[in-house]
C-alpha cells in the first residue's frame, strides 16, 4: 500500500499528497490534496483512499483483535502475548472496541494518542501500543481487504528517559554496607552492580549458571509476572527464556565478587538471591534492595539503575561500546548509547579540560 504524508506550507495552509508510483522518466508521482487544517486534509486524503477499496469489513475492533490475537498467541512468548492482552484490554478495546473496524480514522488514532498523552503515558509506552495495533491493523486490511488507517500514523517522539542513579560517592556507601552485610540479598546486588543484569535476570539466575573455575555466568532465562485473565488468580509466576537471542549470553565475572560468590556457593538448582530451591520474585528483590538504601541513607532509586550504573562506570573504564552491548544483552549497539550510558557533570569537566588551544 502506498504511504502519503501531510506538512505545514509556509502560506499557513497544509498539503498532503499520496505516492502514485513511477513517471516513465523515473520520477516519483504524486496526488496532492491542499486544507486549512491537517484534519481537514486528512479526511481528504482518507476519503480517497477509501474509494481505492471496494471491500468492507462490518467486524468491530473488538472482533479483529480477537482474531488477530488467536492467530498470534501460539507464536510468542507467554510474556508477550501477555503483555498484548494487557494493552489491549487497559488501553485499545476501552476506546475502539465496538466501533467497525473500517471506519476508523488517521484522526481517531491520533485522538487516541493525544489523550492518552494526557492521561500521563509516555510517548514510549503509547509507542509500544501503536506498534501493536499497526500488527492488528495489518493483519485486518491484509484479510479483508479495506484500508489501514495505521499506514500513515507517526509514532510519538521519544525523549532518553531520565534515570536517577547514585553518585561515585553514595555507590562506595552501598559497597562498603554490602561488604559489611554478605547474605543472599546483597550478593545479588553486588552481581548487578559489576555486571549489569537484569533483575529478572538475576532472580532466575541458579548456581548452575555459575562456573566459579571458569569465572563464567551464564544468562539463559529471565523471571517476570505477568498477568493471567483466565486464571484463578490476577497474575502468575514465569521463568522463561530471555526477551531476545541477543540477551541470552555468558558473562566474564569480575574479580571483585568471586570471593562472595564462594562464599555462598550453593548446590547447582539453588537460585542466588533466595538461597533455596525455590526462587523469589523481581518485586521482592526490589522491596529488599529499597530497604537496604533506607538503611544506608541513600536516595531511593529503582533496582534497574544498577545496570545504568554499570553501563557507565564501564564506558568511563574505556570499554568499547561494542564489547559493552554485548554484556549488556542488547541487540544493538545504539540501545546501548541511547539508554545505559550517562556522564556526570564532573566527567564533563575533566573532559573538557583537556581541550588545549591558543588564544
Amino acid at each position: 500500500m502506498e504511504q502519503f504524508n501531510i506538512y505545514h506550507r509556509r502560506d499557513g495552509r497544509y498539503e498532503g499528497r499520496i505516492s502514485r508510483g513511477k513517471r516513465k522518466n523515473g520520477k516519483r508521482r504524486f496526488q496532492y490534496f491542499f486544507g486549512h487544517s491537517r484534519k481537514e486534509v486528512q479526511d481528504k486524503m482518507t476519503a480517497v483512499r477509501r474509494q481505492e477499496f471496494s471491500d468492507n469489513c462490518s467486524k468491530t475492533v473488538g472482533q479483529i483483535f480477537s482474531e488477530w490475537f488467536q492467530s498470534i498467541r501460539h507464536r510468542v512468548k507467554e510474556s508477550t502475548a501477555a503483555n498484548y492482552r494487557m494493552k489491549a484490554e487497559k488501553h485499545v478495546l476501552p476506546a475502539f472496541s465496538n466501533m467497525r473496524a473500517d471506519e476508523i480514522t488517521e484522526s481517531d488514532i491520533y485522538s487516541f494518542i493525544e489523550l492518552r498523552q494526557k492521561s500521563g503515558l509516555s510517548n514510549r509506552y503509547i509507542s509500544d501500543i501503536l506498534i501493536m495495533m499497526k500488527s492488528i491493523y495489518k493483519y485486518a486490511s491484509k484479510t479483508y481487504h479495506f484500508l489501514n488507517p495505521l499506514d500513515g500514523i507517526t509514532l510519538p517522539k521519544m525523549q532518553k528517559p531520565e534515570v536517577e542513579l547514585l553518585d561515585e560517592k553514595q555507590q562506595e556507601s552501598l559497597q562498603q554496607f554490602i561488604a559489611e552485610n554478605p547474605n543472599h540479598s546483597t550478593l545479588g546486588i553486588a552481581l548487578s552492580m559489576s555486571t549489569g543484569i537484569r533483575i529478572g535476570e538475576l532472580c532466575a539466575l541458579q548456581w548452575e549458571d555459575i562456573d566459579l573455575e571458569k569465572r563464567i555466568l551464564t544468562v539463559r532465562k529471565t523471571m517476570q509476572r505477568i498477568q493471567t485473565p483466565d486464571g484463578e488468580t490476577k497474575t502468575k509466576l514465569i521463568i522463561a527464556e530471555p526477551k531476545s537471542e541477543s540477551s541470552k549470553r555468558k558473562i566474564p565475572i569480575p574479580d571483585c565478587v568471586i570471593s562472595i560468590l564462594e562464599k555462598f556457593r550453593g548446590k547447582a538448582k539453588e537460585y542466588l538471591v533466595s538461597g533455596e530451591e525455590r526462587p523469589i520474585e523481581p518485586r521482592t528483590m526490589q522491596y529488599r534492595f529499597a530497604s537496604i538504601l533506607k538503611k544506608v541513607k541513600l536516595p531511593s532509586v529503582h533496582f534497574h539503575a544498577l545496570r545504568h550504573m554499570f553501563a557507565s562506570k564501564c564506558v568511563k573504564l574505556g570499554f568499547d561500546v561494542k564489547t559493552l552491548s554485548e554484556i549488556l544483552g542488547h541487540s544493538k549497539v545504539e540501545i546501548t548509547l541511547n539508554r545505559y550510558v550517562h556522564s556526570s557533570f564532573e566527567q564533563k569537566k575533566e573532559f573538557m579540560s583537556r581541550i588545549a588551544m591558543n588564544f
